[in-house]
């Protein structure tokens, strides 16, 4: 029932962007001019820069799980971290409702190296600390652009983002300290255990043993490591954009790059398209309309076209690249259609131990 409503969800983001950013005739003759406009010879180096900056976002984002996962006693070898990662971003890119969240755990827990539900506690502290970083570069821009003339929904935005990944550290602080406690209060104020005992004392069960993935937030050095490759793949990540709107001639200041960035970032938590098609698109143009005015998001305009070959552009490199990404990770020796297969699923039963076979 749950996989049904997530499913439902992604569809009906998936139809809504799509209508937002679906080109009329003069949109699609305004694309077309931005695209024949485009001097391949001189945008080559913007796409080099690009894919460089690219290398390294990836490099870094996968390599930062070793420092989650190093308190827990586990340390995976270079190759087999990139081959995991890399398979896993691909998976959270082509599957809808952000269902690719559970491979690199299921990989994980297949390899027996941990629980899955202790990797996935790792891939939790991941994702708030990202939500975190990003929420910070979009409340410090967004507040940085406030005044008259910024649309009404622009700093409510920023302050929900940075409330709601606020909330989160909270919990993980309080579920470190106080882990049955935090647990129990929370699964009271689901109103499960009345409802479906059963079902809370195995979701109780499965928190508990997640939390364990928290335990680098008691390891200063990892945790600290983690952070500064976390900011090294946000910063390069914003650069990339920033280089590649430049390729298309966009006058989009540094600033503006990393506020599109953010707004993608925190627009993608949402429920997920399938392939964000449509979605990163769409937020991709709302960030940008924010710095280079509304015209923009207006269809038929001059700045909507080349705007819109960019968001396309972007998102389609994205794309090939980690589909690329993941298919080497398939063909390494550390992962196989196999592993894909036997990790589909997170298994009710723990690894043995929980620790390195």
């Amino acid at each position: 029932m749950k996989l049904a409503v997530n499913l439902a969800l992604s569809l009906a983001m998936l139809a809504l962007c799509l209508y937002l950013v679906w080109p009329d005739a003069s949109a699609r003759a305004q694309l077309d001019a931005a695209l024949d406009n485009l001097h391949v010879a001189d945008f080559w180096p913007y796409l080099a820069g690009y894919l460089a900056l690219l290398a390294v976002t990836h490099f870094c984002r996968a390599w930062r799980w070793n420092n989650l996962l190093a308190p827990l006693g586990v340390r995976l070898p270079g190759g087999q971290l990139l081959a995991i990662s890399s398979v896993g971003f691909m998976a959270i890119l082509a599957l809808p409702a952000r269902l690719g969240e559970f491979v690199r755990p299921a990989l994980l827990r297949q390899k027996g190296h941990l629980s899955a539900s202790a990797a996935l506690g790792t891939v939790a502290v991941e994702r708030i600390v990202d939500g975190l970083m990003v929420s910070m570069f979009v409340f410090g821009a967004f507040f940085a652009l406030r005044g008259p003339a910024a649309p009404g929904w622009m700093m409510p935005t920023a302050y929900a983002a940075l409330g709601i990944f606020g909330a989160a550290l909270v919990f993980l602080i309080f579920a470190m300290r106080r882990p049955q406690a935090t647990v129990s209060f929370a699964l009271k104020m689901s109103l499960l255990p009345r409802l479906a005992p059963r079902i809370a004392g195995v979701i109780e069960h499965k928190l508990l043993d997640m939390i364990r993935g928290f335990e680098v937030l008691r390891d200063g050095k990892n945790l600290a490591v983690f952070v500064a490759w976390s900011l090294t793949y946000w910063v390069a990540n914003g650069f990339s954009l920033w280089v590649l709107a430049r390729g298309f001639g966009i006058d989009l200041s540094l600033m503006g790059a990393f506020a599109t960035m953010g707004l993608v970032a925190v627009g993608i938590t949402l429920p997920n398209s399938p392939g964000l098609v449509g979605q990163y698109q769409w937020f991709t143009m709302l960030g940008l309309s924010l710095y280079l005015g509304p015209a923009v998001v207006e269809h038929g305009t001059a700045a909507n076209g080349v705007c819109l070959a960019f968001a396309i552009t972007l998102h389609m490199l994205q794309v090939l690249w980690y589909m690329a990404m993941g298919a080497l990770g398939i063909a390494s020796p550390h992962v196989s259609f196999a592993d894909l297969r036997r990790a589909r699923k997170l298994d009710e039963d723990e690894v043995a131990g929980d620790h390195p076979a």
